[in-house]
């Protein structure tokens, strides 16, 4: 199965994204489609083997719409100049059509040869021309609405369509008839309520491009963190090239205050580069030979040569970009509300609007008055509000998230994060910074201190875990060199061995001891070690225990406020780790958890998520995704800490880029906000349709209160912006 995002035009409203989906999911070869309605894109998983890019094309089209290809989701465009004086022009004609129309009903002064009582020829003539003006500005809407109702996707520029149409062609018949002498026919003529439908649903569309492109922003700030252009040398001579002609392999220069072109390793020089985009972390990081170096990082003070790993799609920010748009184009639960509404809404109102124009002729009103009756109901029950209910807010609150350093992988943990109630964390690199450094050696053996953990520094080299890096800086502090290691192997959950001159080394925790049936005889040792609060690793040569080595790590600044705070929102906290009871006690009291679950391999690990789980518990698992992938996809939201250069092959639902737990408290407050902002959109998108339809109907009329369909078209409008207002709430604080 293959993936493709492709860039969607034509859509208006929920409905049209909805038919778009359904059309899509019903093709053979197709696995799984998503419509995103803010984003303007499709998400596609199909079988490569039956459909290519083409037939995808071929499929949305005959759905409606237009493929513009695959979706570049590194480009985020706003309004063309070109676009906003268009629509300046056409706003200014749309006032000159009011003026023109309903100027003489107050006496407001008109030239004579388009005012309707000196010149009724001249002022009919005035207004079909306008509404012709119109009408070619709106052709999309005209156009899609014919489309969308031939493949049975009705929207709402069916409705918009079918009344427009409705309204110019009943205009148009009663101006031949007052061309043909008929002088009362002029007070029939209802142009401009074509001109105002147009224009209110254009501004509509506007107001609405404008605040989805505001959803985007933080999606722009980090495509415009990556420069444009760099600097590579090529056969000793320095080259200024365009980021597109950046390869794999090169070599790029960066020089003092300049970004840093592509991700990549540094094989020359020294510099202190700002990564705060990314990690969080205020302070400039040091990078030396042998760093990596991330794309958009800013180069304070040195001159370095690195070469170029990830580029394009594959560097971090891209990754970044690519994980937000999808996450958009999935969908929360709760959008199911308005999609399913949404589905049938628009056959409804159609089948609403003609049983009244029927219901009006046969109590006598006329057929002007049944007939804009008809085309009022059409226009003010268009779904708007409704299709932007959900997504929108879907979408403010996923580019919050990112620019906060919290990426989602799935719209649903927006829904869900608030249900959480219990938070269970890894210890090392999540509740401490993994920054571990060695406090204490026990030697039991003949050989040097330097000796022993060059020996178990080489072997620790070899390791992807933390306390690997404890012995690796140790090493280099002391300008020691890696020894030779032979048959290296990993014992998941319990340590590693290795051979090192022809001599077998075990090293690991307690329990690796058992596994190899080794008598353990320091135990007192250990726990020594552990109440100062170490993690213990034991070494063994000829099934001897060599040496006892206490680590020790920090404990991250806001963990314990953290963990106060999830108190106080009455979340329970647990610590889950495999490092020994004591040591995990000691962390846990300092940072206020009370329920410490030590000595468990990463399998155990998913055992107590399942059984927190059986006992009705919401769980999220905040880890360091290391060795915390299996109890990290079995939590309801999987949660890892860890730095940006990771993040394509993390498994979790949710990253923490910053490598800051506060950014928990943060996810738990957008989501109660998201949801809370996503319910009071949906109730005033169906309470003004519960409102507006009957009165378009006319239950009113009996009290003297009707309205029009440019009263209709203007009310629509204000209900998407109430909407989008109420979303944009969401950007604040």
């Amino acid at each position: 199965m293959k993936k493709i995002i492709l860039s969607i035009e034509g859509m208006t409203c929920s409905a049209c994204s909805n038919g778009l989906e359904k059309y899509l999911n019903k093709q053979n070869g197709i696995k799984k489609a998503s419509v995103n309605l803010v984003m303007a894109n499709a998400s596609i998983e199909y079988d490569e083997k039956i459909l290519d890019i083409n037939k995808l094309n071929e499929f949305v089209k005959k759905a409606g719409f237009k493929s513009l290809g695959e979706f570049k989701e590194i480009k985020v465009e706003g309004k063309s100049k070109k676009e906003k004086i268009k629509f300046i022009c056409f706003t200014v004609l749309a006032i000159i059509l009011m003026y023109i129309s309903m100027g003489h009903m107050i006496n407001l002064p008109t030239l004579s040869i388009i005012d309707i009582n000196k010149n009724p020829i001249g002022y009919t003539i005035c207004l079909f021309i306008f509404s012709i003006i119109f009408i070619i500005y709106g052709f999309d809407i005209l156009r899609n609405g014919y489309k969308n109702l031939i493949h049975k996707t009705a929207n709402m520029d069916t409705l918009v369509g079918i009344g427009v149409i409705s309204s110019f062609l009943y205009s148009l018949y009663n101006m031949i008839l007052f061309f043909n002498g008929d002088t009362l026919a002029i007070h029939h003529l209802y142009f401009e309520a074509v001109v105002m439908v147009i224009y209110f649903i254009k501004l509509g569309r506007y107001i609405d491009g404008i605040a989805q492109d505001r959803t985007k922003e933080a999606i722009q700030k980090l495509v415009k963190i990556t420069p444009e252009s760099a600097t590579i040398k090529v056969n000793g001579e320095e080259r200024y090239v365009t980021i597109d002609e950046v390869h794999e392999g090169d070599t790029v220069i960066s020089k003092p205050g300049e970004r840093i072109s592509v991700d990549g390793e540094v094989i020359e020089g020294k510099a202190h580069l700002d990564e705060a985009f990314i990690t969080g972390e205020s302070k400039p990081v040091t990078k030396n030979v042998g760093d990596k170096v991330i794309a958009g990082s800013i180069n304070y003070d040195g001159y370095i040569e690195y070469k170029a790993e990830k580029i394009g799609k594959q560097s971090t920010i891209s990754q970044i970009v690519k994980l937000v748009v999808e996450a958009s184009n999935t969908k929360a639960p709760i959008s199911k509300i308005a999609d399913t509404v949404s589905g049938y809404f628009v056959p409804i109102v159609i089948g609403i609007s003609i049983i009244t124009f029927i219901i009006y002729l046969i109590m006598g009103y006329g057929f002007e008055s049944s007939l804009i009756t008809f085309v009022t109901v059409l226009v003010v029950a268009c779904p708007c509000s409704l299709g932007l209910a959900t997504p929108l807010a879907i979408v403010v609150s996923e580019g919050k998230c990112a620019s906060n350093g919290i990426l989602i992988k799935k719209s649903e943990i927006l829904e869900n994060a608030k249900k959480v109630n219990t938070i269970v964390f890894d210890k090392t690199g999540t509740l401490t910074y993994g920054k571990l450094k060695i406090s204490e050696v026990r030697n039991y053996s003949n050989m040097s201190k330097h000796k022993l953990l060059q020996l178990v520094g080489s072997i620790e080299s070899k390791s992807t875990h933390p306390i690997g890096k404890a012995f690796i800086d140790y090493l280099k502090d002391n300008k020691l060199e890696m020894l030779p290691v032979k048959e290296f192997g990993n014992v998941s959950g319990f340590g590693i061995i290795g051979r090192i001159e022809e001599q077998k080394f075990i090293i690991g925790n307690a329990k690796i001891l058992d596994n190899y049936k080794i008598n353990n005889v320091y135990g007192k040792d250990e726990r020594e070690l552990a109440e100062k609060g170490n993690s213990i690793v034991y070494v063994v040569q000829n099934e001897q225990i060599i040496a006892l080595i206490g680590v020790n790590d920090i404990v991250r600044d806001s963990s314990k406020k953290v963990i106060a705070e999830l108190n106080n929102k009455n979340i329970n906290t647990i610590m889950l780790t495999g490092d020994n009871k004591e040591t995990a006690e000691k962390i846990a009291n300092d940072i206020g958890i009370t329920k410490v679950i030590a000595n468990v391999l990463p399998t155990e690990k998913t055992n107590v998520i399942k059984n927190l789980k059986q006992e009705n518990k919401y769980v999220m698992m905040c880890g360091d995704g290391i060795n915390d992938s299996p109890a990290l996809a079995t939590a309801d939201i999987g949660v890892s800490v860890k730095s940006g250069t990771d993040i394509a092959m993390d498994t979790s639902d949710v990253i923490l880029t910053k490598n800051d737990l506060n950014s928990i408290l943060k996810l738990i407050d957008i989501s109660k906000r998201t949801i809370r902002i996503i319910k009071q959109n949906l109730f005033w998108a169906f309470f003004y349709n519960i409102l507006m339809i009957p009165i378009a109907i006319g239950i009113l009329k009996p009290f003297g209160i009707s309205i029009s369909p440019m009263i209709a078209s203007l009310a629509m409008v204000f209900s998407s912006i109430t909407v989008i207002l109420n979303t944009l709430r969401l950007k604040k604080n």
